[in-house]
Protein backbone atom coordinates (compact mmCIF):
# COMPACT_ATOMS: atom_id res chain seq x y z
CA UNK A 1 0.00 0.00 0.00
CA UNK A 2 1.31 3.54 -1.39
CA UNK A 3 0.65 4.91 2.13
CA UNK A 4 2.21 8.83 1.04
CA UNK A 5 -0.47 8.89 -1.80
CA UNK A 6 -3.28 7.49 0.89
CA UNK A 7 -2.11 10.47 2.72
CA UNK A 8 -2.58 12.92 0.03
CA UNK A 9 -5.98 12.22 -0.73
CA UNK A 10 -7.19 12.60 3.05
CA UNK A 11 -5.30 15.37 3.50
CA UNK A 12 -6.97 17.48 0.19
CA UNK A 13 -10.53 16.09 1.69
CA UNK A 14 -10.08 17.77 5.08
CA UNK A 15 -8.61 20.98 4.04
CA UNK A 16 -10.69 21.93 1.01
CA UNK A 17 -13.64 20.86 3.80
CA UNK A 18 -11.98 22.96 6.05
CA UNK A 19 -11.74 25.89 3.97
CA UNK A 20 -14.99 25.79 2.37
CA UNK A 21 -16.73 25.88 5.73
CA UNK A 22 -14.38 28.36 6.76
CA UNK A 23 -15.38 30.96 3.47
CA UNK A 24 -19.32 29.51 3.89
CA UNK A 25 -19.48 28.45 7.04
CA UNK A 26 -22.22 25.20 6.67
CA UNK A 27 -21.88 24.98 3.24
CA UNK A 28 -20.61 21.29 3.91
CA UNK A 29 -21.98 18.97 6.07
CA UNK A 30 -19.68 16.21 7.97
CA UNK A 31 -21.09 13.42 5.58
CA UNK A 32 -19.44 15.60 2.95
CA UNK A 33 -16.21 14.83 5.05
CA UNK A 34 -16.60 11.38 6.07
CA UNK A 35 -17.79 10.11 2.43
CA UNK A 36 -14.84 11.85 0.43
CA UNK A 37 -12.77 10.26 3.39
CA UNK A 38 -13.87 6.51 2.23
CA UNK A 39 -13.78 7.25 -0.94
CA UNK A 40 -10.00 7.87 -0.79
CA UNK A 41 -9.31 5.27 1.37
CA UNK A 42 -11.49 2.59 -1.51
CA UNK A 43 -9.99 4.09 -4.49
CA UNK A 44 -6.30 3.86 -2.99
CA UNK A 45 -6.75 0.57 -2.36
CA UNK A 46 -8.67 -0.13 -5.21
CA UNK A 47 -5.46 0.53 -7.84
CA UNK A 48 -3.47 -1.56 -5.57
CA UNK A 49 -5.69 -4.21 -6.34
CA UNK A 50 -6.45 -5.31 -2.71
CA UNK A 51 -9.74 -6.75 -1.91
CA UNK A 52 -9.88 -4.44 1.18
CA UNK A 53 -10.75 -2.00 -1.34
CA UNK A 54 -14.49 -3.22 -0.56
CA UNK A 55 -15.03 -2.60 3.23
CA UNK A 56 -14.23 1.50 2.55
CA UNK A 57 -16.28 1.11 -0.50
CA UNK A 58 -19.95 0.08 1.45
CA UNK A 59 -19.29 3.06 3.59
CA UNK A 60 -18.81 5.31 0.84
CA UNK A 61 -21.73 4.24 -1.17
CA UNK A 62 -23.78 4.44 1.62
CA UNK A 63 -23.05 7.76 2.65
CA UNK A 64 -22.99 9.28 -0.61
CA UNK A 65 -26.32 8.59 -1.43
CA UNK A 66 -27.78 10.71 1.42
CA UNK A 67 -25.53 13.73 -0.30
CA UNK A 68 -27.27 12.58 -3.98
CA UNK A 69 -30.74 12.27 -2.18
CA UNK A 70 -30.21 15.91 -1.06
CA UNK A 71 -29.01 17.17 -4.41
CA UNK A 72 -31.82 15.68 -6.22
CA UNK A 73 -29.55 13.50 -8.34
CA UNK A 74 -31.60 10.52 -9.89
CA UNK A 75 -29.31 8.76 -12.54
CA UNK A 76 -26.29 8.86 -9.62
CA UNK A 77 -29.17 7.38 -6.85
CA UNK A 78 -29.59 4.77 -8.99
CA UNK A 79 -26.14 4.34 -9.87
CA UNK A 80 -25.14 3.79 -6.29
CA UNK A 81 -27.59 1.30 -5.80
CA UNK A 82 -26.03 -0.85 -8.38
CA UNK A 83 -22.50 0.12 -6.59
CA UNK A 84 -24.26 -1.66 -3.34
CA UNK A 85 -25.45 -4.81 -4.97
CA UNK A 86 -22.40 -5.30 -7.44
CA UNK A 87 -19.80 -4.99 -4.55
CA UNK A 88 -21.69 -8.08 -2.71
CA UNK A 89 -21.16 -9.58 -6.27
CA UNK A 90 -17.66 -8.47 -6.18
CA UNK A 91 -16.03 -9.71 -2.92
CA UNK A 92 -17.28 -13.33 -4.13
CA UNK A 93 -15.59 -12.46 -7.72
CA UNK A 94 -11.85 -10.80 -6.02
CA UNK A 95 -11.77 -13.91 -3.48
CA UNK A 96 -11.50 -16.48 -6.29
CA UNK A 97 -8.73 -14.53 -7.68
CA UNK A 98 -6.67 -13.43 -5.23
CA UNK A 99 -2.59 -14.36 -5.28
CA UNK A 100 -1.70 -17.04 -2.90
CA UNK A 101 -1.41 -16.05 0.71
CA UNK A 102 -1.95 -12.28 -0.40
CA UNK A 103 -5.11 -9.81 -0.60
CA UNK A 104 -4.06 -8.94 -4.27
CA UNK A 105 -6.58 -9.81 -6.99
CA UNK A 106 -4.69 -10.69 -10.17
CA UNK A 107 -5.96 -8.73 -12.77
CA UNK A 108 -6.91 -9.26 -16.79
CA UNK A 109 -6.73 -7.42 -19.89
CA UNK A 110 -9.71 -6.32 -22.38
CA UNK A 111 -9.15 -7.25 -26.40
CA UNK A 112 -8.68 -3.87 -28.10
CA UNK A 113 -12.20 -4.55 -30.41
CA UNK A 114 -14.13 -5.70 -27.37
CA UNK A 115 -13.00 -2.16 -25.97
CA UNK A 116 -14.10 0.14 -28.58
CA UNK A 117 -17.66 -1.86 -28.76
CA UNK A 118 -18.34 -1.78 -25.20
CA UNK A 119 -16.78 2.10 -25.58
CA UNK A 120 -19.01 2.84 -28.45
CA UNK A 121 -22.36 1.39 -26.89
CA UNK A 122 -21.68 3.19 -23.87
CA UNK A 123 -21.73 6.38 -25.59
CA UNK A 124 -24.90 5.71 -27.31
CA UNK A 125 -26.84 4.69 -24.03
CA UNK A 126 -25.37 7.57 -22.41
CA UNK A 127 -26.88 10.34 -25.09
CA UNK A 128 -30.75 7.92 -24.78
CA UNK A 129 -30.11 8.24 -20.80
CA UNK A 130 -29.99 11.69 -20.62
CA UNK A 131 -32.56 12.71 -22.83
CA UNK A 132 -35.21 10.68 -21.19
CA UNK A 133 -34.16 12.53 -17.69
CA UNK A 134 -34.34 15.55 -19.33
CA UNK A 135 -37.65 14.92 -21.19
CA UNK A 136 -39.63 13.11 -17.86
CA UNK A 137 -37.69 14.96 -14.57
CA UNK A 138 -37.17 18.33 -13.05
CA UNK A 139 -33.40 17.35 -13.32
CA UNK A 140 -30.83 20.15 -13.48
CA UNK A 141 -28.05 18.79 -15.33
CA UNK A 142 -29.49 15.38 -17.43
CA UNK A 143 -26.90 15.09 -19.64
CA UNK A 144 -23.49 15.47 -17.29
CA UNK A 145 -25.69 13.03 -15.01
CA UNK A 146 -26.23 10.25 -17.56
CA UNK A 147 -22.95 10.97 -18.78
CA UNK A 148 -21.49 10.24 -15.41
CA UNK A 149 -23.48 7.31 -14.59
CA UNK A 150 -23.50 4.65 -17.83
CA UNK A 151 -20.11 4.62 -18.47
CA UNK A 152 -19.51 4.09 -14.13
CA UNK A 153 -21.91 1.21 -14.74
CA UNK A 154 -19.87 -0.21 -17.26
CA UNK A 155 -16.36 0.80 -15.14
CA UNK A 156 -18.32 -0.84 -12.43
CA UNK A 157 -18.66 -4.26 -14.18
CA UNK A 158 -15.10 -4.78 -15.49
CA UNK A 159 -13.45 -3.39 -12.20
CA UNK A 160 -15.57 -6.25 -10.90
CA UNK A 161 -14.27 -8.83 -13.10
CA UNK A 162 -10.86 -7.09 -12.89
CA UNK A 163 -9.86 -5.87 -16.29
CA UNK A 164 -7.57 -3.40 -16.14
CA UNK A 165 -9.66 -1.24 -18.49
CA UNK A 166 -12.03 0.07 -16.27
CA UNK A 167 -9.52 2.52 -15.19
CA UNK A 168 -9.57 4.51 -18.91
CA UNK A 169 -13.64 5.09 -18.20
CA UNK A 170 -13.09 5.87 -14.31
CA UNK A 171 -11.09 8.82 -15.73
CA UNK A 172 -13.53 9.89 -17.93
CA UNK A 173 -16.29 9.39 -15.34
CA UNK A 174 -14.57 11.30 -12.66
CA UNK A 175 -13.24 13.99 -14.83
CA UNK A 176 -17.00 14.95 -15.29
CA UNK A 177 -17.81 14.49 -12.11
CA UNK A 178 -15.50 16.74 -10.77
CA UNK A 179 -17.78 19.21 -13.14
CA UNK A 180 -20.79 18.09 -11.60
CA UNK A 181 -19.81 18.79 -8.09
CA UNK A 182 -18.26 21.92 -8.96
CA UNK A 183 -21.59 23.20 -10.65
CA UNK A 184 -23.44 22.12 -7.20
CA UNK A 185 -21.06 23.82 -5.27
CA UNK A 186 -19.45 21.26 -3.00
CA UNK A 187 -15.85 21.27 -3.57
CA UNK A 188 -15.29 18.71 -0.89
CA UNK A 189 -16.43 16.06 -3.51
CA UNK A 190 -15.21 17.99 -6.09
CA UNK A 191 -11.57 17.84 -4.44
CA UNK A 192 -12.47 14.15 -4.28
CA UNK A 193 -12.85 13.73 -7.41
CA UNK A 194 -9.79 15.29 -9.08
CA UNK A 195 -7.84 13.02 -7.10
CA UNK A 196 -9.62 9.91 -7.99
CA UNK A 197 -8.55 11.37 -11.45
CA UNK A 198 -4.92 10.94 -10.41
CA UNK A 199 -5.45 7.47 -8.80
CA UNK A 200 -7.13 6.39 -11.88
CA UNK A 201 -3.86 6.74 -13.40
CA UNK A 202 -2.00 5.36 -10.73
CA UNK A 203 -4.12 2.77 -10.63
CA UNK A 204 -3.68 1.72 -14.82
CA UNK A 205 0.22 1.18 -14.11
CA UNK A 206 -0.15 -0.67 -10.67
CA UNK A 207 -3.00 -2.91 -12.50
CA UNK A 208 -0.50 -3.56 -15.29
CA UNK A 209 2.18 -5.42 -13.11
CA UNK A 210 -1.01 -7.47 -11.92
CA UNK A 211 -2.09 -8.89 -15.34
CA UNK A 212 -1.97 -12.55 -15.94
CA UNK A 213 -4.24 -13.72 -19.47
CA UNK A 214 -6.16 -16.64 -18.19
Amino acid sequence: MDYGFLAIGLLIQIVTYGITNTLEPGALTPVSLISGLLGICSVCLASQGNILTYLFGFGQVGTYMFLLVTQHLYGQIALNTFYLITMIYGVYVWKKRLHANTSHVITRRLQIPVLMLVLAATILLSAGVGGALAAWTNHQQPYLDAYTTIPALVAQVLMILVYREHWFIWLAVDMLNVVLWLRVGDFCMAAQYIFWCANCIYGLRRWDTLTHNP
